[in-house]
């Protein structure tokens, strides 16, 4: 199984040792998941963080009413779970599903407590990776509320290339809280203007 992008993706905020590595290596599972298919669905309990090393996921919310709401994208060297599950061990709010095939490096609540009290510098790593998506959200609420729709859009795109190539237009419309329709108004608009 191929544990380098994990390694590389860590050494960016801490080093570990070979001796630590084997340690963490002994910790995680690897997954395939089929296009798809949940990796956490509403409702359950979040028993992973996952690390993606391919393929792409979308972390939404359903509604009394049945509609999608997609509140995030993630793909290689991203990670995704619903985090809020995930740490407190409790009945998660969104649902995590592969828009590809997708494989994960995975870590059990139980596992990453005890790689805590065995690699120490690992809770650094995980508080990095929950500021992070911290400001991420708080961002993503902001520009909610003070943005229209097309420079959400425009933010979107620049940010995320990758994924807007990715993913089918309606899960972007969904993202940003608007129909396909307008989406298409919105992207007609900007190849008119460039």
């Amino acid at each position: 199984m191929n544990n380098q992008p994990l390694i590389e993706y860590i050494n960016k905020f801490i080093n570990l040792t070979t001796e630590e590595e084997t340690i963490l290596f002994s910790k995680i599972v690897h997954r395939n998941y089929l296009k798809d298919q949940y990796i956490v669905q509403q409702g359950d309990v979040c028993k992973s963080a996952n690390f993606i090393i391919s393929g792409c996921t979308k972390t939404f919310y359903v509604d009394k009413e049945g509609q999608e709401h997609i509140v995030m994208f993630s793909i290689e060297d991203w990670w995704t779970s619903d985090l809020g599950s995930f740490i407190t061990q409790t009945s998660a709010d969104f649902n995590v599903q592969c828009i590809e095939s997708t494989q994960l490096i995975q870590f059990t609540y139980d596992n990453l407590e005890e790689l805590y009290k065995e690699i120490p510098k690992l809770e650094r790593l995980f508080r990095k990776i929950i500021e992070r998506a911290f400001v991420a959200s708080q961002k993503r609420i902001i520009r909610n509320f003070s943005l229209s729709a097309k420079e959400r859009y425009q933010i979107f795109k620049k940010s995320n290339p990758l994924i807007d190539q990715r993913v089918p237009q309606y899960m972007i419309a969904s993202y940003l809280g608007v129909t396909k329709e307008f989406l298409s108004k919105i992207k007609s608009q900007i190849i008119q203007n460039q």
